[in-house]
């Protein structure tokens, strides 16, 4: 009787011993396969990257250190990684909304390259008059007024990460030598600021079909309920104009770009936004708009 259970139970525990043996080869087998078309968002994730909130002196950044390690008054020349990078939706020149550094310097795109899948096309002599904005592996990019979203890596030709906006890669140029220069603008009918959704800035002017984005707002239409769901109400003007009924819209319809503020005459905390939103919530407006800049 001693020498039957003995037995059974050595049979279980081998039969045990071979189920998790299957079971830990299929799960191995079955490890899904790096995809050659993941998107420029993965990657980044890949990377280690993180994505930080504000900017990179609100993050207490140290000195002399990614952005700022291109001073104002030298030209870029030498692509190099930092460890981190700041992408801000400001205004340089006659474009507002576009994207610029951590310096801020103003950042472009390529007609050249592709965004989907991501792709820059720019080595060699293009890269020394056009550095690409790259980051190390594992550091951090700063967003400020851009949408994590659209942010993410494509490796280079030399294996250096590069920052892309809406899949888009992103450079500086050479010849721009302070903070708001835009001499990049247009250069070659291919080259353009880049705007926080990976759009030409400039709108119409850019050639890049986006139906007035870019362009100043003049009016705007604000929907209580997300989707542009009625009730509703319009605001137009010139600079600053508070809302009659505030802290009640989730939606706006827009022809252009304009900034939202918090609170009223265009105080507390603001964000730029180029055309339509269909949920406020997702750049974290909902039920928080209490004056509108045109301009």
């Amino acid at each position: 009787m001693i020498r039957t259970r003995t037995a059974t139970s050595v049979a279980v525990a081998t039969a045990g011993l071979l189920l998790l043996t299957a079971c830990g080869g299929d799960n191995d087998s079955s490890a899904p396969a790096s995809s050659a078309s993941a998107d420029s968002n993965a990657i980044a994730a890949g990377q280690g990257l993180g994505f930080l909130g504000g900017t990179a002196k609100a993050n207490n950044a140290p000195p002399r250190t990614g952005d700022w390690a291109n001073e104002p008054g030298k030209p870029a020349v030498k692509p190099e990684a930092q460890q981190w990078v700041q992408l801000s939706a400001s205004k340089a020149g006659a474009l507002n909304p576009v994207v610029v550094n951590g310096a801020g310097f103003t950042l472009y795109r390529f007609d050249k390259d592709t965004a989907s899948p991501s792709k820059s096309t720019c080595n060699g002599d293009c890269a020394t008059t056009w550095p690409p904005v790259v980051v190390a592996r594992g550091g951090k990019i700063f967003l400020d007024g851009v949408d994590k979203s659209k942010v993410g890596t494509v490796k280079r030709d030399d294996g250096t990460l590069q920052v892309t906006i809406g899949g888009w890669p992103v450079y500086r140029f050479g010849k721009d030598t302070k903070p708001g220069d835009t001499k990049g603008q247009g250069v070659g009918g291919t080259w353009f600021g880049v705007t926080p959704d990976g759009k030409k800035a400039g709108g119409a002017a850019a050639g890049g079909g986006n139906g007035g984005q870019g362009k100043p707002a003049t009016s705007v239409v604000l929907f209580d309920d997300a989707n542009f769901g009625d009730p509703s109400q319009g605001l137009a003007g010139k600079g600053c104009q508070n809302v009659a009924r505030d802290n009640v819209a989730s939606s706006l319809q827009a022809q252009g770009s304009l900034k939202i503020w918090s609170e009223a005459n265009c105080k507390g905390k603001s964000k730029v936004v180029n055309g339509d939103v269909a949920d406020l919530a997702t750049i974290g407006f909902d039920n928080d708009i209490s004056s509108v800049f045109f301009g």
